[in-house]
C-alpha cells in the first residue's frame, strides 16, 4: 500500500528547513491542524468551527508550519521524566515551547477507528525506527476536560526495529474501547537519541 501526505515536508509552504516526520493517520494534532487550514490558516471561520486548532495557530503557527519537528533529543528513554503529566502532546513543551498550544485541554477534531487500526507515520527523512510504542487513553479518561498524563494511557502496542523508509504502519488491536480517545504515539529514531511524542484524538466508532 502506498501513501504519503497532502504535501511534503520539505515543500517551501510547510515552511521548515529540516524534514522529519509525524504521524499522518489518525492525524497527529498539529498536523491535522495544518491539513486542514493550512492553505486558508488565517480564516476567522476556524475559530468557530475548529477551535482548538484556532487556538493553536494563534499561540505559535510554527507549531502547525513544522508539524513534523515534535521530538525531543537525549531522552535515554526516560520518556515519564522529561516529558511531565500534562505535557504529553508537546513533548515536553520541547522545542523551546514551539508546541505547548498542543497540551490544550478541549474538543480537539478527532478521527473515526475501529477497534483494530492502523497507525501510519510519514518519516520524510527516514531516519528509520529503534521501536513505535502505541498508548491508547483508558476508558473513562475524557480529553475534553482532563489534561493528559501518563497514567492514563495504556500500552496497545510495541514493535522492533523498522528500515529507513518515509512510511511506516503499526498494526493495532483493542478491545472494550469506544467514544473520544487519545492515540499517543512515541516514536524513537534510529539515526540518533530522537524521540517524537505524538497525540492523535480518535473516536472508536
Amino acid at each position: 500500500m502506498s501513501w504519503s501526505p497532502r504535501c511534503s515536508a520539505s515543500s517551501p509552504r510547510s515552511g521548515t528547513a529540516v524534514a522529519h516526520g509525524s504521524v499522518v493517520d489518525p492525524a497527529s494534532r498539529n498536523y491535522g491542524c495544518w491539513l486542514r487550514w493550512g492553505s486558508d490558516f488565517q480564516n476567522p471561520a476556524m475559530a468557530r468551527q475548529d477551535p482548538m486548532c484556532w487556538q493553536a495557530w494563534q499561540d505559535n503557527p510554527n507549531a502547525m508550519w513544522n508539524w513534523n519537528g515534535l521530538y525531543r533529543n537525549g531522552s535515554g528513554g526516560n520518556f515519564q521524566a522529561v516529558v511531565p503529566d500534562g505535557q504529553l502532546c508537546s513533548g515536553g513543551r520541547t522545542e523551546g515551547g514551539r508546541y505547548n498550544s498542543l497540551d490544550t485541554v478541549g474538543a480537539w477534531k478527532t478521527t473515526d477507528i475501529g477497534a483494530n487500526f492502523t497507525v501510519k507515520l510519514y518519516d520524510q527523512a527516514s531516519h528509520g525506527a529503534d521501536y513505535f510504542q502505541v498508548y491508547v487513553t483508558r476508558q473513562g479518561f475524557d480529553p475534553t476536560t482532563q489534561p493528559l498524563t501518563w497514567s492514563d494511557l495504556r500500552l496497545v502496542a510495541r514493535t522492533g526495529k523498522y528500515a529507513p523508509s518515509q512510511n511506516y504502519e503499526i498494526p493495532v488491536s483493542t478491545s472494550g474501547l469506544s467514544g473520544r480517545h487519545v492515540v499517543y504515539t512515541i516514536w524513537q529514531a534510529s539515526h540518533m537519541d530522537q524521540t517524537y511524542f505524538l497525540c492523535s484524538d480518535v473516536n472508536f466508532r
